[in-house]
């Protein structure tokens, strides 16, 4: 047997930012698209870096503890990710300026500050004045003072110019302001369209902007840096946990710099001087970059051009159980409704919340928190719960990473309406996705539930693909409840039965799952495990994968993001394949199937198959206890497994090769779902 069995992590998911980097390269992927894959790819690896990047260098620092403790050589690892980072962002250049290529031969235009007219100068001029002048503030940089601390991941622009009074150089940054968009859609004649970034809207106002000055010789390059993302989080029990993460946000801003990227064009002795007055000469890795940074503003560029440049996404569906019905918790409480996002709206979710703020027997609203949309519907409807009498508690995440400061304000907002907040509970990030209604119906307290594969996030809900179960189940139900209650008493922990929740039964019952499929193998009986997933890195159960394998149960599995098992090796892991989808939704949820002797058990829920999943956050996964559903779930999982359009195959070389369909069907399981789904409304909608 193969003593190497594990993927190094980071490498695997710096493979899968390869998956979606071959979005943007695919001239098969809509054009306008394709650059929103651009703007995916350079978002992924910002905060790759930031977390990642910045794990392993704290590693190469203690390298002899990380040798022995994660199996793995820091160093070695930090010099491959390296490599591959280069790799990739060669092919990353490449794909760009094919994309500017192709978007100019559909007459559209990414110009700047020296391409536009007169007329297009008035313009620019314009909404400098009106919308971006009172966003502008120069900050001076001077060798006598110490370098002001600059906001990690965002852009400036770096600037210089000879200020004719003294004969001297002056050296200014400007902040691009990230609160207005960052592409302006200029005047054209019709026969074209031309866009501006922002930053040039900026360069082509800096004599008024240093009006003051008389000046010549002025030159602007862009420039960004990244910081170490950990948050610190300091163990003062006289600190509330709100303020201790306040702290460690504010510590985050003068965090550890990770990576410099300047344009490629600055003149060396500007780098330098701007190098060496940041002090991160030594202490940051520098990276020649474009003239344009912060490529995640891609996947917000303007609608424009020809309606083919574009996914033509359908309309959302109804879910037909919900067609002309009084009252979404009476039909809950007839059978378990299973939405699947974005096929169905997540407005059904709201319309369950907005519900239980007006019913009148209903006293209790409880939920987890771990992201929210900027103008949370969530939120409002729960503050109108409290209003109308109800009682409300919120289980918020504080420590939900680049979420942090967001959580914080949504946390004192509701404080502030009365409600119940509890910020997470100490050492234990709190990652379930779930909501507990209590109704009171003939003197009895009868409990209505949403567990879901993703968070409570309209503006998500649009564009990954999630599961949210709706359930009247006292059984499951009453055991969600007591997840709550250890919420609000930590020392009163859960007994679940049921459901699958960590840190307390998850990892055993899936491990104690996989050992009843290898029993079923052993004895002759058909055995198959299928999971769905973001990532797989827990070594003990990658290393029950593989005995499942051995032991002839076979497994497939989809993972999106990092998976460190290695699948089609002899004697190790022939009876397991691995795919992962990247297509126009981001495929988020998680289902695990256990073919149980031909009565398949079907969960889903909150984890992903990692340590800090397992051990050290509380993660649900619940069972599919109605036939229906659970027959709906296989139908969705099998449909993606037999994806050849959109699927790669996961192998140890992480060289992503597209499946190679069979025979002539095409299978591409984002719209195949969806066609599944239209059917399955239309022949409800028949048989009412």
């Amino acid at each position: 047997m193969r003593k190497n069995k594990i993927i190094n992590r980071e490498l695997s998911w710096l493979s899968f930012n390869e998956r979606v980097l071959q979005e943007a390269e695919s001239p098969n992927v809509p054009l306008l698209e394709r650059l929103r894959f651009v703007g995916i790819f350079s978002s992924n690896r910002d905060e790759f870096f930031r977390v990642r990047v910045a794990t392993l260098r704290r590693m190469v620092t203690f390298q002899k503890q990380s040798d022995e403790q994660f199996d793995f050589n820091a160093s070695m690892v930090l010099d491959q990710v390296e490599e591959k980072i280069k790799k990739l962002q060669k092919r990353f250049d490449k794909a760009y300026f094919n994309i500017l290529e192709d978007l100019e031969k559909e007459q559209i235009f990414i110009v700047n500050e020296n391409q536009i007219n007169e007329q297009q100068g008035i313009f620019v001029k314009k909404y400098f004045r009106e919308k971006v002048r009172l966003e502008i503030f120069p900050i001076s940089v001077n060798p006598e003072k110490d370098f002001p601390l600059l906001q990690d991941a965002s852009i400036y622009l770096a600037i210089r110019f000879l200020d004719k009074k003294d004969k001297e150089f002056k050296y200014w940054l400007i902040e691009v302001p990230s609160s207005l968009p960052r592409f302006l859609v200029l005047p054209t004649d019709g026969s074209k369209t031309e866009i501006m970034f922002l930053d040039d809207v900026i360069r082509f106002n800096f004599d008024e902007i240093f009006q003051i000055y008389d000046h010549k010789n002025l030159e602007s390059y862009t420039i960004k840096f990244t910081r170490d993302a950990e948050l610190d989080i300091d163990n003062d029990v006289s600190q509330s946990f709100l303020m201790a993460v306040e702290l460690s946000l504010e510590k985050r801003k003068a965090a550890e710099p990770l990576r410099f990227i300047y344009d490629a064009d600055m003149p060396k002795d500007f780098l330098n001087f701007i190098v060496e007055q940041m002090d991160i000469s030594k202490r940051g890795h520098l990276y020649a970059g474009l003239r344009y940074h912060n490529f995640k503003d891609f996947m917000k560029f303007p609608t424009v051009g020809k309606p083919n440049l574009w996914y033509n996404f359908p309309p959302q569906l109804p879910h037909p159980d919900f067609e002309k019905s009084r009252g979404l918790m009476n039909k809950i409480k007839e059978k378990d409704i299973l939405l699947y996002f974005p096929y169905h709206s997540f407005d059904y979710f709201l319309d369950l919340l907005r519900e239980a703020a007006i019913d009148p027997l209903v006293s209790h609203i409880r939920i987890t928190i771990y992201r929210l949309a900027n103008d949370s519907h969530v939120i409002k409807s729960l503050i109108n719960a409290v209003r109308n009498g109800k009682f409300v508690t919120v289980v918020i995440e504080l420590r939900a990473r680049f979420d942090e400061a967001s959580n914080i304000k949504w946390a004192n907002k509701l404080i502030e309406e009365g409600i119940r907040v509890i910020p997470g509970v100490n050492g234990l990030k709190v990652h379930t996705k779930l909501c507990l209604i209590t109704r009171r119906e003939n003197g009895k307290k009868i409990y209505y539930s949403a567990i879901g594969t993703g968070n409570f996030h309209e503006k998500t809900a649009r564009i990954y693909t999630d599961f949210l179960l709706l359930t009247a189940n006292q059984i499951l139900n009453k055991e969600a409840r007591e997840l709550f209650s250890f919420f609000e008493k930590n020392y009163m922990a859960p007994k679940p039965n049921k459901l699958l929740v960590a840190p307390f039964n998850l990892r055993f019952r899936i491990v104690s799952l996989i050992n009843r499929e290898i029993r079923f193998a052993k004895s002759g009986v058909k055995a198959e495990i299928m999971m769905k997933m973001n990532n797989l890195v827990d070594p003990e159960i990658v290393m029950k994968l593989y005995q499942a394998s051995q032991s002839g149960v076979k497994i497939k599995l989809i993972i999106r993001g990092i998976c460190a098992l290695v699948a089609n090796v002899e004697e190790q892991s022939e009876n397991i394949e691995v795919i992962s989808i990247v297509d126009k939704f981001l495929e988020h949820g998680r289902v695990f199937i256990f073919e149980n002797g031909g009565s398949p058990d079907v969960y889903l829920g909150s984890s992903d198959m990692m340590a800090r999943n397992l051990d050290f956050r509380v993660e649900l996964l619940a069972p599919l206890l109605d036939q229906n559903i659970s027959n709906q779930v296989l139908d969705i999982m099998n449909m993606q497994w037999n994806d050849n359009q959109k699927a790669r195959i996961i192998s140890e070389d992480q060289s992503n090769k597209f499946r190679e369909p069979k025979d002539d069907t095409i299978i591409r399981s984002q719209d195949d779902i969806y066609d599944y789904y239209e059917k399955f409304a239309q022949q409800q909608k028949n048989e009412i």
